[in-house]
């Protein structure tokens, strides 16, 4: 996976890798070489066409020299726009002048009407101006370069596609904040690694795509190997998707238990059980209340039933009777999604997973009446609690101790903030740092859900999905992650492996959709669900 860097750490990798033989020209060559690749690779048909390229005069700039020479090379009609001149002796700036390419330089532009005539003929314009080090306020020449820059893009009829080179100029690559001059980019290649502000908002908003350009250093680079915050990539999660060989049947690939529905949120469970499906889950058992298994077994014929007890269409207490032996089968367990917060159903999920002596323990891990005894781990199957299930644990005493191991906990902000007492604002501030101390105090796995969604373990490791999209802002989309880890779960795969995937798998699912409509605001959660497939083979077909 790509690591998430602070400045700091990224400029000590640099200084550590120029110390032990990569120097700063073939970092600057190799930034260069991979941001015209990505470049390339997105717009493909660029020979002919017109790129301006704005070039500061720091290494960012010497990287965007590079970028113009690669894609001059391709056959894109290149013009650099210079802060300031750059050194006569700098070998990126005379190759260029070698090939005779356009050079233009701000102070000797009178009133930018050179820069306002270059973005107006402009087919794709490439940010190289200020790199990860700068810091607000903006101001001086790459001000104004910027301020003309956004005002000539405005004034044309059409749009004008932005490739930022490491960070959008004017951005603070470690906080997120933003300067009003700083261009929105389509695309930006951060070189190396991803920097913290690229995946803060508002930062975010200026970043579009994300994707991490290879300037050398090595992935297993001492000083790059120990940092424990990760963002998930394409080719990081494919390796997670579970084999699936030819001679199997549906009990090579588990069976998932789900109790999740009250009669005033039946679809959640239903979004769970399909999601859990369509990831590969073997067999899905839904355990609901039997006035939602009525209304959601048309939309999901594969699965197998359990009809809990229930009072006015919620899940209640002595449900655990019924429940007890199905766990038994289950390789891997799911509550929570719709249950509502009824006082029977609280009681209920008090006995699944409250005080517990050894006999009780043998009894897959329920508390029988007449019981008495300490706090233990849950015999149930290796679990993941979601939405209602979340808010109905804080009401339990010592609840952490109560999971199985490794239970995946997926709380959106305000669920987050419930559960620990915390203002939602205070949690969204550092939604990284939120995560990894939480889920180091329970002991358990912790989705952090929202955009750019937080995977932490309890050993403080933490990866970051690379999604924001308001695709996934809908009412259900919550129940398809959960019911996605969990099939994942159910085949084997471990609690943050599958998590990561799980989350991975529906951001993507998100984004399709969206495509699939062609509009993000149009994108129901069982759409989500139902592209879960075409998100899956694309890690497949990235793979082969």
């Amino acid at each position: 996976m790509a690591k998430i860097l602070t400045v700091e750490q990224m400029r000590a990798i640099e200084v550590a890798a120029d110390a032990s033989g990569l120097t700063y020209a073939q970092m600057m060559e190799n930034a260069g070489s991979s941001v015209a690749k990505e470049i390339l690779t997105r717009w493909p048909d660029l020979a002919g066409k017109r790129v301006v390229i704005l070039v500061g005069a720091g290494n960012n700039g010497g990287d965007g020299l590079v970028v113009a020479h690669h894609l001059a090379t391709a056959g894109a009609h290149i013009a650099v726009y210079l802060t300031k001149p750059r050194p006569e002796d700098d070998p990126n700036l005379a190759r260029l002048k070698d090939r005779q390419i356009l050079i233009a330089t701000a102070d000797q532009d009178q009133r930018s009407r050179v820069l306002r005539n270059l973005i107006a003929g402009a087919d794709l314009l490439v940010d190289a101006l200020l790199g990860t080090g700068f810091r607000l306020p903006l101001q001086g020449v790459a001000k104004d370069v910027l301020a003309t820059t956004q005002k000539a893009i405005a004034a044309r009829t059409t749009s004008l596609a932005v490739v930022a080179l490491d960070c959008p100029s004017g951005l603070d690559c470690d906080s997120g904040e933003a300067a009003q001059e700083t261009l929105k980019a389509v695309l930006t290649v951060t070189l190396a690694a991803a920097k913290t502000g690229l995946l803060r908002f508002p930062g975010a908003e200026y970043t579009g795509s994300l994707v991490v350009g290879d300037i050398g250093i090595a992935p297993d680079h001492p000083q790059l190997r120990i940092v424990d915050l990760e963002l998930a990539t394409r080719e990081s999660v494919r390796g997670l998707i579970p084999v699936r060989p030819r001679n199997s049947h549906k009990g090579t690939y588990g069976r998932l238990l789900i109790v999740a529905g009250s009669v005033n949120y039946p679809g959640a469970a239903g979004l769970s059980g399909i999601a859990a499906y369509r990831v590969g889950a073997g067999l899905v058992t839904m355990a609901v209340p039997a006035p939602v298994q009525a209304l959601i077994a048309p939309r999901l014929m594969e699965a197998t039933w359990v009809l809990l007890p229930h009072e006015l269409g919620a899940i209640s207490e002595n449900a655990i009777d019924v429940l007890s032996p199905e766990t038994e089968k289950a390789q891997a367990f799911l509550i929570g999604p719709g249950l509502g917060q009824d006082e029977s159903t609280v009681r209920f999920v008090s006995r699944l997973l409250g005080k517990q002596t050894g006999a009780s323990r043998a009894k897959i891990g329920f508390v029988h009446p007449g019981e008495e005894g300490g706090v233990g781990p849950s015999q149930l199957p290796p679990s993941v609690v979601d939405a209602d299930g979340l808010k109905l644990l804080v009401k339990i005493p010592q609840w952490q101790a109560c999971l199985p191991e490794q239970t995946v906990l997926t709380p959106h902000p305000g669920e987050m903030a419930v559960m620990t007492e915390t203002e939602k604002d205070a949690i969204q501030a550092d939604r990284v740092s939120a995560a990894q101390r939480w889920a180091r105090e329970w002991g358990h796995v912790v989705v952090l859900k929202g955009a750019f969604t937080v995977v932490a373990s309890a050993e403080g490791k933490a990866t970051v999905m690379p999604f924001a999209t308001s695709a996934l802002a809908k009412g259900g989309t919550g129940d398809v992650l959960a019911g996605a880890i969990a099939g994942l779960r159910a085949q084997g795969v471990g609690a943050f492996e599958a998590a990561v995937l799980g989350c991975y798998l529906q951001g993507r699912a998100g984004e399709l959709s969206a495509g699939t409509l062609g509009a993000e605001a149009s994108v129901l959660a069982g759409e989500v669900a139902d592209h879960l497939p075409r998100a899956m083979a694309e890690l497949v077909a990235s793979e082969n």
